[in-house]
């Protein structure tokens, strides 16, 4: 088995609130994130594939078309956005990063071949970061 990773960046910016708690409880939880004006990030995510080396090509997938994919499916979606709001798929879910990384996954698993996907690994900052490697 090969494993294959491609890095993207983007921007976006993220309030942490769940709607059900007071503002005290809040500003418990999450600190300055839960701020109501918000704050960014410069995310990096990185997605690694998997696969067999086919004899034709000599590689699991062109580095071209993964960029592709994931900038179509993931990149052009979130970059500059504000989480909590501009991106359907990521509608009434508090944007933590583990929130987001679970999400992003689905997101790659509907347009990447059934078991290629084998891990995703998001930077919400150079000290803080998640991995994923689905359910």
């Amino acid at each position: 088995m090969i494993y294959l990773t491609k890095r993207v960046t983007f921007s976006a910016s993220h309030v942490l609130r769940n709607p059900d708690f007071d503002d005290k409880t809040n500003q418990d939880i999450y600190g300055k994130c839960s701020w109501p004006h918000g704050h960014g990030h410069n995310y990096i995510l990185e997605v690694t594939v998997q696969g067999h080396i086919p004899k034709e090509t000599g590689m699991i997938i062109d580095l071209k078309k993964l960029k592709l994919i994931i900038h179509e499916s993931i990149v052009d979606k979130l970059d500059h956005k504000f989480l909590n709001t501009d991106v359907p798929f990521l509608k009434g879910v508090i944007p933590t990063s583990e929130n987001l990384i679970v999400l992003i996954w689905k997101e790659l698993e509907k347009v990447l071949e059934p078991g290629m996907l084998y891990e995703l690994k998001l930077w919400e900052t150079e000290n803080n970061w998640v991995v994923y490697r689905g359910e």
